[in-house]
């Protein structure tokens, strides 16, 4: 009895690993460490869930289960069905449609792996919903995307990760840590395999904010860049005017952070094939795709949309063959592996 006892003291927590590293010390003689390092754990919401599953296959690891239902007033319910304790836990949610549906859900699962004892709780948000609400545009408005970086952090987030923040700045909104990545190399490189580089093409900047964005991706096909002049007069209501910069006789590459109900974007194509593009293609990282977008895109004069996964596609979406998706999952588990490794998350895209 006493000798089983002493054994299942130091047995090994099964949500710890051991890592070994060494130093030298004055002597010269190298001297070995182990350190303790917790578990990666992957947990998903309901949003997304194809995502969430090939970014754990992408890290070596599997879905932990969780239980998410529903009462029958429509209040979440979470209920963690593993050990977290003392884990370096990933929560992979994207706040798209229903949005605030999937935000409650976060929110309750946060609050379930703090309880639980998590290390460490890093929200994997691939979109983040309310990005576009970052500042006050009207007397009396909210900041809508501070307010919700406020209620994930007291929800229980230590860390949250996302790609291609509607602006960079609302990673300033946040008092924990905060890894932004990119979707535009992954797009670009897809775009070079598929279509080619160089001075026939021109990546065009739908607004005077998405020139930066723009520019990574005309750098990394060799083209330059145009920009659309666009005035908005409310959500989702946005007017083309002019096109700055000589798209004539060139395949222009519309570059963009999202694409809602396509109105901007279905606007920008008829602006450059007025002013002489040959074509018009677009590269876009979340795929919203609401209310009227697919009819216009089908109606359009537009070629190509390639799109990433971080959004799943709705049928009508998937049923489109102007819409090609290409997946970051691959990136969001690296990124997830070098956060768990305490490695640089920025040397990615350098």
């Amino acid at each position: 009895m006493h000798n089983r006892l002493r054994k299942r003291r130091f047995r090994k927590s099964s949500n710890q690993e051991k890592r070994k590293t060494f130093n030298i010390d004055k002597k010269g003689k190298i001297r070995y460490l182990w350190h303790t390092m917790s578990q990666v754990l992957f947990f998903s919401g309901n949003s997304n869930q194809k995502f969430a599953e090939d970014v754990a296959k992408e890290a070596g690891s599997e879905l932990s289960p969780i239980l998410l239902k529903r009462f029958a007033d429509g209040e979440v319910q979470a209920e963690v069905q593993t050990n977290v304790r003392g884990a370096d836990v990933f929560f992979i949610q994207s706040t798209c449609n229903p949005t605030n549906e999937n935000y409650m859900e976060t929110f309750v699962v946060m609050d379930a792996l703090k309880r639980a004892s998590a290390k460490r709780i890093t929200a994997v948000m691939p979109y983040y919903g309310y990005a576009r609400q970052d500042r006050k545009v009207a007397p009396r408005s909210p900041i809508s995307a501070k307010l919700v970086a406020d209620l994930l952090t007291t929800a229980g987030a230590t860390r949250v990760l996302s790609v291609d923040l509607h602006a960079g700045q609302i990673a300033g909104f946040f008092n924990i840590p905060v890894d932004h990545i990119y979707a535009i190399p992954t797009l670009a490189r897809r775009w070079r395999e598929a279509y080619g580089y160089g001075d026939d093409f021109i990546a065009v900047s739908p607004d005077a904010g998405g020139v930066e964005r723009t520019r990574a991706f005309a750098k990394r096909i060799d083209c330059s860049i145009a920009i659309v002049d666009k005035r908005r007069s409310g959500p989702n209501e946005a007017k083309a005017y002019h096109v700055i910069g000589d798209v004539s006789g060139k395949n222009a590459i519309i570059v963009d952070d999202m694409i809602d109900t396509a109105g901007t974007l279905t606007e920008a194509v008829d602006s450059l094939i007025k002013n002489g593009a040959k074509k018009v293609f677009a590269v876009a990282t979340h795929p919203l795709f609401s209310g009227p977008a697919i009819s216009r895109i089908t109606e359009s004069q537009i070629e190509k949309i390639l799109v990433t996964d971080t959004i799943p596609l709705r049928e009508n979406a998937q049923a489109c063959s102007k819409v090609e998706v290409v997946s970051v999952a691959p990136v969001v588990a690296q990124t997830i592996l070098r956060i768990h490794g305490n490695e640089s998350v920025s040397a990615m895209f350098t």
